[in-house]
């Protein structure tokens, strides 16, 4: 019986021994900083062909990536508007439409090009001044396999929005074939 209680003893006097160690013999934990404030830092070397070559890479994408979109422009016909006449793929087309008469009722269509003289219809909405003489919405081409939108090819060019059921004339806006910052992956083909 006095070995099942010594056991236990000694490994707890062994536990406290190794603790014990440890903290005494523990580094401290602070280290020493130089004060760099008010130094001047000075370059070693002169900046080689290849680090030149590489800051050179660097500053052309980024100029290359650089994007401000257009101003809004408001482009107007009746009481529909789209907010500009240049787009780059990736952006939003904001139609705005406001003061639609009680008995006008219709649909907006966008006609993607086909070629310099054909459309395609993209996407409709339709419109009753019934039921709403105002609303907003936003359109965003993107790539579908299953639509049959493979490429940027299929949105680049001369766009139309016709208003079928008025006589209110066609707005025109032209998509360019540059794709908005982050959005590349978006517009790799899909088919």
């Amino acid at each position: 019986m006095n070995n099942k209680i010594a056991i236990p003893i000694v490994i707890s006097a062994i536990i406290v021994i190794v603790g014990i160690f440890a903290i005494t013999n523990q580094e401290s934990e602070t280290m020493e900083v130089e004060n760099a404030l008010n130094k001047e830092l000075l370059p070693t070397d002169e900046i080689t062909p290849e680090v030149q070559e590489k800051l050179d890479e660097i500053e052309k994408v980024n100029l290359e990536n650089e994007y401000s979109p257009k101003d809004r422009e408001w482009i107007t016909s009746g009481p529909f508007q789209i907010d500009r006449s240049e787009y780059v793929l990736g952006e939003k087309i904001f139609l705005r439409t406001s003061g639609l008469e009680f008995n006008e009722k219709g649909e907006t269509v966008f006609l993607r090009p086909l070629n310099s003289t054909h459309y395609s219809v993209y996407f409709t909405i339709p419109f009753d001044g019934s039921d709403n003489t105002a609303y907003n919405y936003y359109l965003e081409p993107q790539l579908s396999k299953t639509k049959g939108y493979c490429t940027v090819d299929d949105f680049i060019g001369n766009w139309r929005v016709v208003f079928r059921g008025t006589d209110y004339p066609n707005l025109e806006f032209k998509m360019t074939e540059q794709i908005l910052p982050g959005e590349k992956s978006s517009f790799e083909p899909v088919c």
